[in-house]
């Protein structure tokens, strides 16, 4: 089902959630406000100040940072430090050591950001990445980040896109084992998928006609069923319903011919029916500027697409192109989404 937007006005800044404090988000967020030019997105963190200072001190990365009291203060600050809103308690400074205590911060970003986002006070979400384990040990019950998200903003589906200028992919099945994709993949969850991806590139990425790519499972998409009968039982059948819907999609593709330049010219976003399927490519062309979205939520979210890094929390050497390029990509979506629903208002 269509989901209902939430929509912002216009300048309204992006939230930046922590994520897990233990790893480089910190240090990533200051570095990409260091490098904010005038003209970018405004965006906040929702944070603990006095731990982004002490971040930047043992990273040296020579930021400022300002306590906010309200988003709409981020837009006279974000000239001179990092605008900051702070969360309503201290966060443990244990870089590269993840400590369960912090859990309740980490979730308090979550929900403040989704919050602001649904009531048109942010713009979109940008969500640093989270330490599973750690909130797991805290008691965490949901599956991830997404499905977290899901919860918050009350939908049932939700589906994630690796995008970047060179190519956008989306996993069908995901965080699962390779044994268990074949029976997990069923025509019901590719179609689900598809109808959600193709809405999300004409409202968010002002793509008129989408086109979908789909990928099969089996090597040469199962040549005819001699490597394979998923893609002749499965996956034909599903595009097959697709098109009758009228969706531009092909497939089941062979994987190995799908990614070079000029077979990407030829779609708008693949839809890969594994995990390594979609983001080896996409790491591939762009390591350093992919960004992960999240289609099917009523807000905008967006992530850099890469871990917490505990390995080199605190060293400075954390690159901030995948955070920065995920801000840039909100702003955008957001953009779209609000300038769509003003033409149909």
């Amino acid at each position: 089902m269509p989901t209902v937007p939430s929509l912002a006005p216009p300048g309204t800044p992006i939230a930046v959630t922590m994520g897990e404090p233990a790893g480089v988000g910190g240090e990533v967020l200051l570095m990409a406000w260091r490098r904010r030019r005038a003209g970018d997105p405004v965006f906040f963190a929702l944070d603990d100040p006095e731990r982004l200072r002490r971040v930047d001190a043992h990273a040296g990365i020579g930021a400022d940072v300002v306590a906010i009291d309200d988003p709409s203060e981020a837009d006279a600050a974000i000239g001179r430090a990092l605008p900051v809103l702070p969360l309503s308690r201290e966060v443990p400074f244990p870089l590269g050591r993840p400590d369960p205590g912090s859990a309740p911060a980490v979730l308090e970003s979550i929900d403040r950001a989704v919050a602001l986002a649904r009531d048109g006070r942010a713009a979109a979400v940008v969500t640093n990445p989270i330490h599973k384990a750690n909130l797991y040990a805290a008691g965490f019950a949901f599956p991830g980040h997404t499905e977290y998200l899901a919860h918050l903003a009350g939908v049932g589906r939700v589906v994630m896109m690796l995008a970047s200028p060179e190519l956008r992919v989306v996993p069908v099945t995901i965080h699962v084992p390779l044994r268990r994709v074949p029976e997990l993949l069923t025509g019901g969850l590719i179609e689900e998928t598809a109808l959600v991806v193709e809405e999300a590139l004409r409202r968010d990425f002002g793509i008129g006609r989408p086109r979908l790519a789909v990928a099969g499972l089996n090597p040469h998409a199962g040549e005819g069923g001699a490597l394979g009968e998923e893609d002749g039982r499965v996956i034909a059948p599903a595009v097959a319903r697709l098109r009758e819907r009228g969706l531009d999609a092909r497939g089941p593709l062979p994987a190995d011919t799908m990614f070079h330049a000029e077979a990407r010219r030829g779609y708008d976003a693949a839809l890969c029916m594994y995990h390594d399927q979609a983001l080896i490519p996409l790491k591939a062309l762009a390591f350093d500027r992919g960004v992960n979205v999240t289609l099917g939520l009523p807000f905008v979210r967006t992530s850099p697409d890469h871990g917490t890094a505990l390995d080199i929390a605190g060293q400075g050497i954390a690159r901030p192109e995948s955070l920065i390029a995920a801000i840039a990509t909100a702003a955008e979506l957001s953009g779209r989404r609000a300038a769509a629903a003003g033409r149909h208002a």
